[in-house]
């Protein structure tokens, strides 16, 4: 090489010299027990942010003391050991999200737990976000159809709404859940827009996951769902961040404009995760030993369902949380905080399940505080009497009871509200579209069923549904288009009810 060159290339790089100074915050792990570990020398640390350890390992930062940080690790880490460096990143924490992760299985940091490779691409999408404002939104007025005849009658659910499902352990809550994103398949082929849906398993036996996992594969609901699970072995920072990822995830494909529905099962272990990593980070405990900022820990997470304006994409997040009871006591410390936050609640109760009524829906004290605004005209048409109708039951039931002496009018009152109150039963994993809802209700509120037995009417109905779809597709085209139903089709209705009568 000449001494020209050489000189060249001294030049070249020279004039591209670059001092950069890049300063790190670096600080050293001082101990380490239950998850939790408490380093010092972090001067520029921010609550919330993510650190990296000299092993790799990541956690994230929830307490800021005078001389010291508290990080709740992500995940477990074997290797990490007092002495040991940690660096802060700048970074909040965040999940990528794509529609790649459909019918995938991951934890709430991103790892697949389904055996198949990691998603690589997508957007990073922040754990933590403030829920939009009052400008971006806009009313609960679209229904989003759940599949089940006492729901959708009785307690309509919207796009964007929150609606806490609620009762005893076993239940049923998990399957009303399970049927609602199976029957958005149905949805999907009566016209309406397509809704992902996103099912954030907190604190469940992997057994458990695996068996909901397995009822939506087989329904072919899995092809447009993500679960999100933290399961009963993981962390408390995993079972903590859970529905905060679920969320997350379920904001990427409502910024494009869709409709996701996300079912939280359940946070009642979700507070107790927080419970105990607040324990663990000696933070001082107000009632029943929840930190006093539990309410927070769910409102900002419940907030997060919205229906935005038609300015910014028209998307939704539809909420629906489960919480777990001890011996129906709706008053309780965490489901009174939840209800506060939701538009109202489906309350399943042990008498009911006992008794054979399935789903256990207790119309008295179930409420939706967004109700009829979000049901379709044809639904809302036939809805109305059995409200009236079963509440009239339910207390003349009560009244019956005493032995008295009935009048015929009584008498068949009664015997109309046993049959509504056996058409309401629905087998699990079975949701129907509304067409088939609807002549359900209307076949029993209009009378045609008053000399069926009681006993028959499950039977009854397969067979009406069978027949209606034989003999008169229209009619259910004219129920599935969401219109109110007239007289001209309650004439049809009519027509076709008596004669499959004399075939029954």
């Amino acid at each position: 090489m000449k001494s020209d060159d050489i000189i060249k290339n001294l030049e070249n790089k020279l004039s591209s010299f670059e001092i950069s100074g890049k300063s790190q915050n670096v600080g050293v792990v001082e101990s380490i027990g239950d998850n939790v570990v408490v380093a010092s020398g972090l001067s520029k640390a921010q609550m919330g942010e993510q650190v990296v350890f000299s092993d790799n390992s990541r956690g994230l930062i929830l307490n800021l003391d005078e001389d010291s940080v508290s990080v709740v690790l992500l995940g477990r880490s074997e290797t990490l050991k007092e002495g040991d460096t940690v660096k802060t990143t700048g970074q909040l924490l965040t999940i990528k999200a794509h529609e790649d992760l459909l019918g995938r299985i991951i934890n709430p940091v991103g790892v697949p737990q389904d055996g198949k490779t990691e998603v690589k691409k997508g957007k990073e999408m922040p754990l933590e976000r403030i829920a939009a404002g009052v400008i971006d939104r806009q009313p609960v007025d679209k229904p989003l159809k759940t599949g089940i005849k006492a729901i959708d009658s009785l307690i309509p659910i919207g796009r964007g709404q929150r609606e806490l499902i609620i009762g005893d352990r076993g239940l049923g809550k998990t399957a009303v859940a399970i049927d609602t994103i199976i029957n958005q398949k149905n949805s999907e082929k009566e016209g309406g827009k397509k809704v992902m849906c996103v099912y954030v398993a907190i604190g469940q036996k992997q057994s458990t996951v695996a068996q909901v996992v397995e009822k939506l594969k087989e329904a072919g609901a899995m092809e447009y769902t993500i679960v999100v699970n933290a399961g009963a072995s993981d962390p408390a920072s995993l079972q903590y961040l859970a529905p905060y990822a679920g969320v997350a995830i379920a904001e990427y494909f409502m910024e494009k404009g869709e409709d996701v529905l996300i079912v939280y099962d359940d946070l009642t272990k979700h507070a107790w995760a927080w419970r105990n990593l607040s324990l663990v980070l000696k933070r001082p405990a107000g009632r029943e030993a929840y930190p006093g900022d539990v309410f927070y820990l769910h409102s900002r997470l419940l907030e997060r369902a919205v229906r935005l304006s038609d300015r910014i994409g028209g998307g939704s997040i539809t909420a629906l949380p489960i919480i777990e009871t001890q011996a129906n006591d709706i008053s309780a410390y965490i489901p009174t905080n939840v209800i506060s936050i939701t538009d109202g609640q489906i309350f399943l109760v042990s008498d009911l399940f006992n008794s054979g009524v399935r789903p256990a829906v207790d119309v008295g004290n179930s409420v939706s505080r967004v109700g009829g605004a979000a049901q379709t005209g044809a639904m809302k048409s036939v809805s109305g009497r059995i409200k009236l109708e079963l509440a009239q039951y339910r207390e003349l039931a009560v009244f019956a009871q005493f032995g008295s002496e009935l009048d015929a009018a009584t008498l068949s009152q009664l015997e109309r509200g046993k049959r509504l109150t056996e058409m309401l039963k629905q087998p699990q994993y079975n949701p129907l579209p509304e067409a088939f809802e609807i002549l359900s209700i209307w076949v029993v509120t209009n009378g045609f069923t008053d000399d069926v037995k009681v006993e028959d009417i499950l039977r009854f109905e397969q067979q009406y549904h069978a027949y209606v779809k034989t003999h008169d597709k229209k009619v259910l085209e004219k129920l599935s288009n969401g219109k109110k139903v007239d007289d001209e089709t309650s004439e049809q209705l009519k027509k076709i009810t008596v004669a499959f009568k004399k075939t029954f």
